[in-house]
């Protein structure tokens, strides 16, 4: 499913143009500290009203992923060598915006054996050093499901372990090939095996051609694994390359997902058209910490 998407999106995707002025100046932080940010690289529709707040995914060890998924705008291919300074650049770029609040991911690096969870846990630290006070949220890859490199990130001690599913079951082989369903859900799993007070977070995609009964039965599926906060926001895709549009879910709808959630016990819902997996962390990470 190529995207040939030519549709003109809904009204209710529409938002205020950003200060340009405030995102030229946030882009040069970045490009100064040689960071690189998921906001950019992904093409995320929030970037600006993110970015105007002062808040941004930075996201580390490089900006070339080994995966190539279908709906997916980071560039893949052969990723260059792991930068040990980039720890300590997060680091300090977060105390000179003055974050409460961060969230650090990662392209996916099958050609590291622990897969960057050292490099995870490194910049974990660096932060931790920096800046005590600021809150931080990981979202990792699924390290192809090795126990050690979980381990480590756990250690770490970050205050949310995120992992994205993306996708409903039938869909997930076709949307992200070097990935698996059922390895994503065994992630969230190991997690809360490992310590079950660890807040775990995970997103999906929809609009992609799933089904609703396929939407209901993925959230009972990561329910099932005491994931405590869930995002859902519209699939859009980022070039006519990429896995096409199905149809566009009305803001109705997305209430709906959230009713199901909830009652299924996730702590925090954010589903909404431009819901993703980093938009409004900060919230969800407080709504469930009233509830724990």
């Amino acid at each position: 499913m190529i995207s040939t998407e030519t549709r003109p999106l809904p009204t209710w995707f529409r938002q205020e143009l950003p200060n340009m002025t405030q995102i030229r100046e946030i882009k040069k932080i970045f490009r100064d500290a040689d960071l690189h940010t998921i906001c950019e690289s992904a093409k995320c529709p929030n970037m600006g009203q993110c970015w105007e707040a002062g808040v941004a995914t930075f996201m580390i060890l490089g900006n070339v992923c080994t995966r190539a998924c279908r709906f997916c705008n980071v560039a893949d291919g052969a990723p260059l060598d792991v930068n040990g300074d980039e720890p300590q650049r997060i680091a300090q770029t977060i105390k000179a915006m003055q974050l409460r609040y961060v969230v650090i991911t990662s392209v996916t690096r099958d050609d590291l054996a622990d897969g960057g969870a050292q490099h995870f846990c490194e910049t974990i630290a660096a932060i931790r050093q920096t800046t005590p006070q600021t809150k931080i949220e990981v979202l990792i890859p699924d390290f192809q499901g090795k126990k050690e490199s979980f381990k480590k990130v756990i250690e770490a001690q970050p205050d949310v372990i995120s992992h994205n599913i993306e996708t409903v079951h039938r869909l997930s082989s076709s949307v992200r090939p070097q990935a698996d369903y059922d390895r994503s859900l065994s992630v969230l799993e190991m997690i809360k095996s490992y310590s079950s007070s660890m807040i775990t977070k995970s997103g999906l995609m929809v609009g992609m051609g799933e089904t609703d009964d396929e939407i209901r039965g993925t959230i009972e599926d990561l329910s099932k694994r005491h994931c405590d906060i869930l995002t859902m926001g519209q699939y859009l895709a980022p070039t006519q390359q990429h896995w096409s549009v199905d149809r566009y879910v009305s803001p109705e709808e997305f209430k709906k997902y959230q009713q199901w959630a909830l009652g299924l016990g996730f702590r925090s819902v954010l589903s909404a058209p431009l819901a993703r997996s980093s938009f409004l962390a900060e919230k969800g990470f407080i709504e469930c910490v009233k509830k724990y």
